[in-house]
């Protein structure tokens, strides 16, 4: 007599008693938990996933830590169902209420984040598959013979699977199960990825790389919470380095996550993880197809996956046994999330590894000044790789005074990088022309009136794209075709483009180089990513010349004939009010320069400036980033910012400026007196009109031990309500000052 399997899981797991309450954290902005009746029979414990009613709607939630709340049962709403999938550990919800607790946002807001993936929740359905049950055919075939004799091992295999192995068609398959030769069974899914093996390539490590792998592998192998910053010059085999950690950490039974900027376009970090591995990591980014990142949400959270490689949205994969945390190119600012819960995956990522009581590795060859300090003082240990993998030689760097050496007119590049260029793509080698600024020319007016193209949404100019024919917005996406008379005066052909964009460029060194082969780089680049991934794989291959690029060049990327880097305007990152502008010029300027001359070739930059006694220029071309770094924390320290301050920025916006700033008054007028935290404004920000919203800031400021959540609560409590079309915006640790 058979057991039924419900029977047996009411064996194994007694119902709870009937008449229950749990709270339950729905993806809401709501402050705590909602409260919900159990069922009679159904067994729900704190991190079960479950689907309750809310409103008219029904929606999914985390059964949730807090006690009862004195609810008659009776009262509630019931919940609807619980999903057949592994509860949220007790890590991952602590970490879930640290996030929400630090940022000051609704728990449900972050809770949803680990929740982005609502069909993975249920187990996939289980794939057809076939067996041999013996017999031959009374014809046989080559064919037939060859899918006979693949079968014959006794495993089970998919239609296709069989198919492929046998190199048959599938026809050929389907003729055996007419037969009755195969029969019909049912496999589980198969994993999105290999299971890596972390024997599979031995590493290939030499001097400063073999002594910081041991030391790095040393705090994998203790097995408790650490940081560990791997500081290393560009090309320096930081990389190597941390798939040791991660082989250990894999030997020790644990899941690795890899935290990339930029992961969509690395696709070269994915083959050196396989050449070392034996299988590529599972990818988590919004490019994923949504059917996969199901599928990868439920293989993480069973264990199935074992190194995921993803955004910073990663970070809040319900891992099933997290073990180690890297954060590669940890000083970047795509790991901010500016958007409903603004947080620092870097930063996070450490709080992460303090909860599940696991190591972390922070990775950079330009560390952020907060890391750097942290290391200075024995809070993260430091490890540094001085030199270059092969002793490769970095790249020899050399200041343009564009004062001395103007461009010809009209242009942009000096005659000093114009011969350079030359001579690197007579060697047949490739040539790397930098600019942060997408587009053809940041600004168009009319020369006869002085009409210049604004968003009507936003206070910023359109940028011209001449590839496209469009007058498009960088901030709200607006776009416009380019019009042929001025829509001010009406005049005809006397539009002109102010300044260069990287499309500009691109047809500057087109004018000088025509039989050269050039590629654009941008984030606007058409087709995608898949398209940039492309690209990056011809530049990889020398398929190119002449590469013209935004950051997006600065990723990581191993462009192994790339012996030429020129910087068109390494001043563009000072001229702003940003008190991070010198640190963020530094480090990407100095990620830049850092793709030339990887393989040893000799290398060559060229930073073309008007600023050629700046401290971030001398920093650059000295290779001194001991200085620049020992200024920049004396500075930081004598006017309290971070790290040894603390700022939380609040923006406030409306329909109209009125609003706005009214608003913003009166919540810099219910600020508590503390000592040590100022606020300061409310002041228009920079970028003032943004999707037709008015935009004013409010800076608070605070010494290193304040309590900053507790100051921003009373404030917020004591401000006035938000009416109308007011919204209010909550940063603390702000990377953007816009």
């Amino acid at each position: 007599m058979s057991t039924d399997s419900s029977d047996l899981f009411g064996a194994l797991f007694e119902a709870p008693p009937a008449n229950r309450t749990v709270p339950v954290l729905v993806p809401m902005p709501a402050p705590k938990p909602y409260s919900y009746s159990v069922p009679d029979g159904m067994a729900v414990e704190p991190g079960s996933v479950v689907q309750v009613p809310l409103g008219p709607r029904q929606v999914i939630g985390v059964v949730w830590d807090s006690g009862e709340d004195g609810v008659d049962p009776k009262k509630l709403r019931p919940i609807s169902h619980v999903f057949d999938c592994p509860p949220l550990a007790r890590e991952m919800r602590d970490f879930i209420d640290w996030v929400a607790t630090y940022t000051l946002s609704p728990p449900g807001l972050v809770a949803r984040m680990a929740l982005r993936a609502p069909n993975a929740f249920e187990p996939e359905p289980m794939v057809e598959g076939l067996k041999l049950v013996g017999g031959e055919p009374e014809r046989m075939t080559p064919a037939r013979a060859r899918v006979l004799d693949t079968a014959s091992d006794g495993f089970s295999w998919t239609r296709s699977g069989l198919a492929h192995a046998a190199g048959v068609s599938t026809s050929v398959v389907d003729g055996l199960i007419t037969l009755g030769i195969f029969e019909t069974v049912f496999l589980p899914p198969p994993p999105v990825v290999a299971m890596p093996d972390p024997d599979f390539a031995a590493a290939r490590l030499e001097g400063p790389q073999k002594q910081a792998a041991e030391e790095i592998v040393s705090d994998v192998r203790k097995g408790e919470f650490s940081v560990s910053l791997i500081d290393g010059v560009t090309g320096s085999g930081k990389t190597e380095v941390y798939f040791e950690a991660i082989a250990e950490t894999l030997k020790r039974g644990k899941q690795v996550l890899i935290l990339l900027p930029e992961i969509a376009l690395t696709a070269s970090f994915m083959e050196r993880f396989q050449d070392r591995f034996g299988a590529k990591p599972a990818e988590w980014h919004s490019d994923l197809a949504p059917r996969m990142r199901e599928k990868v949400w439920r293989q993480a959270v069973t264990g199935e996956v074992r190194v995921v490689a993803g955004a910073r949205s990663a970070l809040f994969l319900p891992f099933e046994d997290l073990g180690l945390i890297i954060v590669d190119e940890e000083h970047d600012p795509a790991y901010k999330q500016e958007d409903r819960v603004f947080y620092n995956a870097r930063d996070m990522a450490v709080v992460r590894g303090r909860i599940g009581d696991f190591p972390v590795i922070l990775v950079s060859a330009t560390p952020s000044v907060e890391s750097q300090v942290n290391g200075q003082s024995g809070r993260y240990s430091t490890v540094h790789l001085p030199t270059r993998f092969g002793d490769a030689a970095m790249p020899d760097l050399h200041l343009v005074d564009m004062r001395r050496h103007a461009p010809e007119r009209g242009g942009f590049l000096s005659p000093v990088l114009i011969r350079a260029i030359g001579k690197t793509v007579e060697k047949r080698e490739q040539a790397l022309l930098f600019l942060n600024r997408r587009g053809y020319a940041p600004l168009t007016l009319c020369r006869v009136c002085g009409h210049r193209f604004q968003c009507p949404q936003c206070s910023s100019w359109l940028v011209e794209h001449r590839f496209r024919k469009q007058l498009q917005c960088h901030q709200c996406g607006h776009a416009e075709r380019t019009p042929e008379a001025c829509p001010e005066c009406g005049t005809l052909d006397h539009l002109v483009a102010c300044g260069p964009g990287v499309e500009r460029i691109a047809e500057e060194v087109e004018r000088h180089f025509p039989e050269a082969r050039t590629i654009v780089l941008s984030s606007d680049i058409m087709g995608g990513v898949k398209r940039l991934r492309l690209e990056l794989e011809a530049i990889a291959k020398g398929e190119a010349d002449i590469v013209i690029g935004t950051q997006l060049v600065a990723k990581g990327h191993n462009f192994p004939l790339m012996t030429l880097v020129g910087i068109v305007d390494a001043d563009l990152g000072l001229a702003n009010g940003d008190p991070r502008a010198a640190e963020r010029t530094f480090q990407l300027l100095s990620q830049v320069t850092g793709r030339a001359g990887r393989t040893g070739l000799k290398s060559h930059g060229l930073l073309q400036t008007y600023q050629p006694q700046h401290p971030v220029m001398q920093a650059i071309v000295s290779g001194d980033s001991d200085a620049f770094y020992e200024r920049e924390i004396t500075e930081r320290e004598r006017a309290l910012l971070p790290p040894f301050g603390r700022l939380a920025s609040i923006i406030v916006s409306a329909e109209t400026r009125h609003d706005a700033e009214n608003h913003a008054r009166g919540m810099r007028n219910a600020a508590p007196q503390v000592s040590g935290i100022s606020v300061l404004g409310p002041a228009e920000a920079p970028l003032a009109l943004v999707r037709g919203r008015h935009r004013f800031r409010l800076l608070v400021h605070g010494r290193r031990n304040s309590d900053m959540q507790g100051f921003l609560r009373v404030m917020l409590s004591q401000s006035p309500k938000e009416r109308g079309s007011v919204q209010v915006q909550l940063d603390i640790d702000p990377q953007s000052f816009l």
